[in-house]
């Protein structure tokens, strides 16, 4: 184990969440023109629907499993 302190911690856990929101962004996103449905006033290219409570909860349990990890 390595011994780290509280603030140290802390700062670990929110690189790796902020890293980990990163590369979950990307996954399972559809466009609206995917969708086949461009709401007027945005780009086709826009996210329809991107589910970001459900991202941030894997976020941060990939995050906290790598934290452990790490700290292991």
């Amino acid at each position: 184990m390595i011994d780290i302190g509280f603030t140290f911690g802390v700062a670990i856990y929110g690189m790796i969440w902020f890293v980990t929101l990163f590369t979950v962004l990307p996954f399972g996103v559809v466009t609206q023109d995917e969708a086949g449905d461009v709401e007027p006033g945005s780009p086709g290219s826009a996210p329809a629907n991107i589910r970001i409570g459900r991202k941030l909860l894997i976020t941060t349990l990939v995050s906290t499993v790598l934290f452990i990890i790490v700290y292991w």
